[in-house]
């Protein structure tokens, strides 16, 4: 499941109540962002409870792109423990983002 984050508030909670969080930031404009899509629905649908996936919007979450320093898109941020260990930026294939969430399980 993914979870589409609205508020800060729902990002926060999200961190502090799951150990390791993969964090999609994207925009409904950004092509390559449309294109990962169906890769992060795809690990989202078989996490069995693993890990978390967000989505968040840096157009409606403006906050949450400044805080982590969001100038490319899309960016996929790993959290462990509640701390962003890990970003990357650009298209990655569904391989390359396991075997990231893998060092951090």
């Amino acid at each position: 499941m993914i979870n589409i984050i609205h508020s800060a508030e729902e990002f926060d909670s999200l961190i502090a109540n799951n150990d390791v969080v993969l964090v999609d930031f994207w925009a409904t404009w950004c092509g390559p962002c449309r294109i990962m899509l169906p890769t992060v629905e795809e690990i989202a649908g078989e996490t069995d409870g693993k890990f978390a996936v967000a989505k968040v919007d840096v157009d409606e979450n403006e906050d949450l792109a400044k805080r982590f320093r969001i100038m490319t898109i899309p960016t996929l941020i790993y959290f462990k423990g509640g701390e962003a260990k890990e970003q990357s930026v650009g298209v990655r294939t569904k391989g390359q983002i396991l075997a990231t969430v893998a060092k951090y399980l």
